[in-house]
């Protein structure tokens, strides 16, 4: 069974954003038909002393910022409509006295011209940007590809966590593969953003799963890796990457410059960290193994560095003492859609960077 790339990343369709069942539009349209009448109103109300009536020309033009050309249309004839009305009252029901106001008509005519003019320009650039935010989306999940919920002995979450809503995407890395070998795992993070990084990830990603089922030794996984980087990157980038390998209980860790990963184990987190850290991917690294021996019930987190650099005035959102409360218990999807809502409420605004996790439960088969 597939989980999804992304849960909660949609694309609303054009039809249903703009169209009259959407609660925004019924916002905005009704606020500016409220506003015409008002206007009319405020005219009539103050006679000769106060001139109000190319105040008409507002509604149409503020509402070209919210609502589809058509919606905009409506503003600008209730505004028309509304101005020809006051002056039709206020010259004793007289239509061609009313109609004696050229340039009065024409300051709305324009305004109304202006904003369906601005809406249909806004109405093409969200178009565009709806539909490089859908190509983005396909070109990440076909980089990421969905993880199986159980691989070995682990039953296994990854999320996708986007800082934007735009078509911007990132180098977040992740990957797990069943192999002879014993499961196999990455997760890494590509300096910089945008399709450079897109296209080293995919290249750390191939060559991860070209080698995972090829190389028995994980150091010289990490040497094919590295490689593979130094070729296709330019001098600055590099990837920072933790690499896993699970075999008969043991789990070994080669950690290439990326935010150590956490096992959660009886009610207490741990970052699990080498004596020494070995470069990222791209800039030689030297691999050295941490070994643990797992325990059924272990919790294994992995994340990017989007999280651990997640703050909320200059504080750091606590991972590790929120660890066991949020991703501790239950299954490990929810614990990892539970540590997401955590975090956004911590942090109270849009996050600054990407973040990929992938959460492990180590559940071994009975014998």
């Amino acid at each position: 069974m597939r989980t999804p790339l992304q849960r909660g990343f949609r694309t609303v369709p054009a039809d249903q954003s703009t169209g009259w069942m959407s609660p925004s539009v019924r916002s905005v349209f009704t606020v500016a038909f409220v506003t015409v009448v008002v206007l009319v109103a405020l005219q009539l109300a103050v006679r000769d002393h106060l001139h109000a009536v190319p105040w008409l020309a507002l509604p149409p033009l503020v509402s070209s910022a919210f609502l589809a050309w058509r919606w905009v249309v409506a503003v600008g004839v209730a505004s028309i409509v509304g101005f020809f009305a006051y002056l039709w009252i206020l010259y004793d029901f007289s239509v061609l006295t009313a109609l004696n106001h050229p340039v009065d008509f024409l300051v709305v005519g324009a305004a109304v011209a202006i904003a369906v003019a601005v809406s249909v320009v806004r109405e093409r650039d969200d178009d565009r940007l709806r539909r490089l935010t859908q190509l983005a989306l396909v070109v990440q999940q076909a980089i990421l590809r969905p993880i199986d919920n159980r691989l070995g002995p682990f039953d296994i979450a990854a999320r996708y966590v986007s800082a934007r809503s735009g078509a911007e995407i990132g180098g977040d890395l992740y990957e797990a593969l069943d192999t002879e070998y014993g499961v196999r795992i990455v997760i890494g993070d590509v300096r910089g953003k945008g399709l450079d990084a897109v296209r080293l990830s995919s290249t750390v990603l191939g060559s991860f799963r070209h080698v995972a089922f090829e190389r028995p030794d994980q150091r010289r996984m990490v040497d094919d890796l590295d490689h593979a980087v130094a070729r296709n990157a330019d001098e600055e980038d590099f990837v920072t990457a933790i690499l896993l390998q699970e075999r008969g209980g043991t789990l070994e860790i080669v950690n290439c410059g990326h935010p150590a990963p956490m096992l959660v184990r009886d009610g207490v987190a741990s970052y699990l960290e080498p004596e020494s850290m070995a470069p990222p991917l791209g800039l030689g690294p030297s691999a050295r193994e941490l070994t643990v021996r797992l325990q059924p019930g272990d919790r294994i987190f992995l994340y990017t560095d989007g999280l651990a650099e997640a703050r909320q005035d200059g504080e750091f959102f606590p991972i590790r003492d929120r660890a066991w409360s949020l991703i501790g218990h239950g299954n490990v999807g929810d614990g990892l859609a539970s540590l997401e809502t955590a975090l956004r409420r911590w942090v109270g605004g849009p996050l600054t960077d990407d973040i990929a996790l992938m959460l492990l439960d180590y559940r071994p088969e009975p014998d």
